[in-house]
């Protein structure tokens, strides 16, 4: 049976870019600053559903990416390569 996942077992392959793009944010930003930054711009989200993303333990829909490109100033593509 198909399991939503990636090779290594993952729930999202942005996971990891996020965790890199929040890292370089100047001034460096905390999961629960970039969860309040994703809030603002209307995306939902808590400072754990940012730490399950950037583990690839929780889904990332594609209206959740969208919102974190826009926060996080990079494309679609920079979080999915």
């Amino acid at each position: 049976m198909y399991k939503n996942k990636t090779p290594s077992g993952r729930n999202n392959i942005c996971g990891t870019k996020i965790k890199f793009f929040r890292t370089k944010l100047i001034p460096k930003t905390s999961q629960k600053k970039l969860a309040d930054m994703l809030q603002i711009a209307g995306l939902d989200v808590d400072k754990n559903a940012i730490q399950r993303i950037e583990d690839g333990k929780r889904f990332v829909t594609d209206i959740e990416l969208k919102i974190f490109a826009k926060v996080l100033n990079v494309s679609y593509e920079d979080l999915l390569d």
